[in-house]
């Protein structure tokens, strides 16, 4: 296994069936483990790949790896299940307001927010939705336009995201089961469990990009929100549904990987077409429901500052998916698993908003952690302008609760003192896995990107509350 130092955090490995570019820094590079690599190699069994990467956030994933872009033509390539993952369109969402960190300093004041939060965004798994009134058919196929006009509160809200809608053929949705339906009904601006989340920042914006930060409206010690989540149980049930229909369909064909759970058939197939259909109502899904997660935060800014609060839209995006891009003067598909698009200024994809200084790259950390708002550059195009997605899992749920203490992740999280991270948990045991010592070192991530040319930083954004669901 030659590996190729391309240099500026920058290297290829040359592995049988293919060669895999990993953007990290020397210390990240190191750190991954062998099996990522045989992953990888399995991923470039798939005929007539054009490029397959990992970002530094990478880990070890079903069938592929977290962290991976993946590119085929869309003229005799491929299309993977496994490479967009289960949580179709997961992704973030950022809004501003116009307070100053001082203004919710008081724990006083932020468990207010994390209660009138709860009131309006449903955090149990087995609570149903605010909005019944919503069609979630007519979201499924027209994403925010298929939204009743009450419920956005300005045009701001349908511009500033990567995609308002996902168009598809809707015929494909004859295809589905029932049972997707009904269970994703009441599902709409809910947030989910594991690594969702909703969390209260404030901002320090970097000194280089200070003026693009005052065009985006970001200052310093502003408080924002990230909102975390993605298309809860149409995607999760798409996902499954074609992990059966892909591994019956491979296996008529006598298409034999050695890691089972790597699916995938040509686009041009009919199996393709499907999902390809199917995969884009499920981006409608996820960025919908986090449109809607975003007016109940709304609302609940507004029941405790009053109604001038309004939260304007920073952006919205997804790290889930596989979308139709021109690369190379040619249409190809490009899966993103665990990988953030970050498109530099004058990009022809950005959003119109967005045109002239690239869109903010929405970078999570763990929880406790800073996470960042970034801006692509120009030198992405070696990566089809991919970058990380987030801190990346170091270990386990099981081995993280094996090896820390609810102690250290109180001391991770400054309980009992003035700048205490709130949570909306009585107790941190009952999310002992999402700890940060659970995932990478997001600095060092930051870092690797950064240093590969790939996004810069435009804002560090610094928790002081989390709410996760229960």
């Amino acid at each position: 296994m030659k590996t190729i130092v391309h240099g500026g955090n920058h290297y290829e490995k040359e592995l049988e069936h293919g060669n895999l570019h990993v953007f990290a820094n020397p210390d990240v590079f190191q750190s991954f483990e062998n099996k990522v690599f045989e992953m990888a190699d399995n991923n470039l069994r798939i005929p007539r790949n054009v490029h397959m990467s990992y970002t530094p956030d990478a880990h070890v994933g079903i069938g592929t790896c977290i962290g991976t872009t993946a590119v085929w033509s869309m003229k005799d390539g491929f299309v993977s299940p496994s490479i967009v993952g289960v949580d179709i369109g997961c992704g973030m969402r950022v809004h501003t307001t116009s307070l100053h960190k001082r203004d919710i300093q008081d724990k006083g004041v932020r468990r207010a927010l994390i209660k009138a939060i709860e009131k309006y965004v449903p955090t149990n798994e087995r609570t149903n939705t605010n909005y019944s009134d919503i069609d979630i058919m007519d979201v499924v196929q027209n994403g925010l336009k298929g939204l009743p006009e009450k419920y956005i509160p300005s045009e701001q809200w349908l511009t500033h995201v990567e995609e308002s809608t996902f168009k598809f053929d809707h015929a494909y949705l004859e295809n589905l089961p029932a049972k997707i339906r009904k269970y994703a009904h009441g599902q709409l601006g809910t947030l989910g469990g594991g690594n969702h989340f909703i969390e209260i920042q404030y901002l320090e914006v970097a000194e280089a990009h200070k003026d693009l930060a005052a065009k985006w409206g970001l200052f310093d010690g502003q408080v924002v929100v990230m909102i975390h989540s993605g298309s809860r149980a149409w995607g999760a049930m798409l996902g499954q549904e074609f992990t059966k229909v892909f591994r019956e369909v491979m296996n008529s064909w006598g298409v034999v990987n050695p890691d089972r759970n790597l699916l995938y058939a040509p686009i041009a197939s009919h199996e393709g077409q499907t999902y390809l259909n199917l995969m884009y109502s499920a981006l409608n899904f996820a960025v919908s429901n986090r449109h809607m997660i975003a007016y109940g935060v709304r609302e609940a800014f507004r029941e405790v500052f009053g109604e001038n609060e309004e939260l304007p839209v920073l952006y919205d995006l997804m790290h889930n998916y596989a979308l139709k891009e021109f690369h190379r003067n040619q249409p190809m598909l490009v899966h993103r698993k665990g990988a953030t698009r970050a498109l530099p200024p004058g990009h022809f994809l950005n959003s119109a908003a967005y045109k002239e200084t690239g869109h903010p790259a929405l970078i999570p950390g763990s929880m406790g952690t800073s996470s960042y708002i970034m801006v692509g550059k120009e030198e992405g195009l070696k990566n089809f302008y991919s970058i990380c997605h987030g801190a990346g899992r170091a270990r386990s749920r099981k081995a993280t609760k094996e090896l820390v203490t609810v102690d250290q992740f109180a001391q991770s999280m400054k309980v009992g003192t003035d700048d205490e991270i709130l949570v909306n948990h009585r107790s941190l045991q009952t999310i002992l896995d999402e700890c940060p010592q659970a995932y990478k070192d997001v600095d060092q991530i930051i870092d690797s990107v950064v240093g590969a040319s790939l996004a810069d930083v435009v804002a560090i954004c610094k928790p002081m509350v989390a709410i996760k669901g229960v």
